[in-house]
């Protein structure tokens, strides 16, 4: 008898985000960012709600009023190199903050004339109390030497205060190549922190009982006792003779939504008043 499927546009206004301790951690961590212009990547994986939060950044931004340059370079079909896609070059970064900056600006053919000016119009944006912070999805897609790119774009300054900053959203192959002792980047980890984005696990519950809020629903309107356990037994694995640490979870909000939007229509196809354990295990 609902409206519509509660986790389809669930997340509208920053109220909507469900805040575990890891995503507070990361909301605190991209607005610090934005503000005082420092050097951050949030890895997770698909469906952990990665650009959500970097979506609630920029809605929180707003709602703020904080004066807040946002930039996103757009290059579809980003990879690697560019046998396999489109790779991001610094030249598009460059072309992003200029537009962003000043959709007029007509910027200089030379490259050295080109970051030179883009240094130039960070000076004078920031010399009128703006912050800017550039946001790059698929981070993990990025060539290496865009990432020792993005650390040279980190150090534009102004005497001694940064310009820019720059969040990265990213999966898990980003904080392993971040990892290694890749030479050619060390300098960049050892600037950039990470931040993991943890899956839900013994937030489930309190994450079901937000989402069916906004229905004006109770989790217990929907889903039996024994469901939240069913559903952590599905999505939360531990290898055979291992410990709870060995523990490898694919409890992420997208995992989670779909796994329990299928569950509600097979409980509703067999007229079950809620959603049961057995119902969950079927699914």
């Amino acid at each position: 008898g609902l409206p519509r499927n509660p986790f389809v546009d669930d997340v509208e206004t920053p109220d909507d985000v469900y805040q575990t301790p890891s995503v507070r951690y990361v909301r605190a961590a991209l607005m610090d960012c934005a503000m005082h212009h420092g050097f951050v990547a949030v890895v997770g994986e698909s469906g952990a709600g990665k650009s959500t939060l970097a979506e609630d950044l920029e809605e929180r931004i707003k709602l703020d009023g904080k004066d807040i340059v946002v930039i996103r370079p757009y290059v579809l079909a980003m990879e690697a190199d560019d046998k396999k896609g489109k790779s991001l070059k610094a030249t598009h970064v460059a072309d992003a903050i200029g537009a962003a900056l000043d959709p007029q600006v007509k910027l200089k053919a030379s490259s050295n004339l080109r970051f030179k000016q883009i240094h130039d119009m960070l000076i004078t944006s920031h010399r009128l109390g703006r912050k800017h912070l550039l946001v790059i999805e698929e981070a993990h897609c990025m060539p290496r030497p865009m990432l020792k790119h993005l650390k040279r774009f980190v150090e534009m300054k102004d005497g001694l205060r940064r310009l820019l900053g720059v969040a990265l959203v990213a999966q898990p192959e980003l904080a392993a190549l971040l990892a290694s002792q890749n030479a050619e980047i060390r300098e960049v980890s050892q600037r950039l922190e990470v931040i993991q984005l943890d899956p839900l696990d013994n937030e489930l519950g309190g994450y079901l009982r937000h989402k069916f809020a906004r229905f004006d629903l109770k989790l217990e309107d929907v889903m039996a006792e024994d469901a939240i356990d069913a559903i952590r037994r599905r999505l939360v694995h531990i290898p055979r003779g291992g410990k709870p640490t060995d523990a490898r979870s694919e409890c992420y909000p997208l995992v989670v939504n779909n796994l329990v939007a299928r569950a509600m229509n097979a409980a509703a196809k067999n007229c079950m008043p809620l959603v049961t354990a057995e119902v969950i295990a079927g699914c």
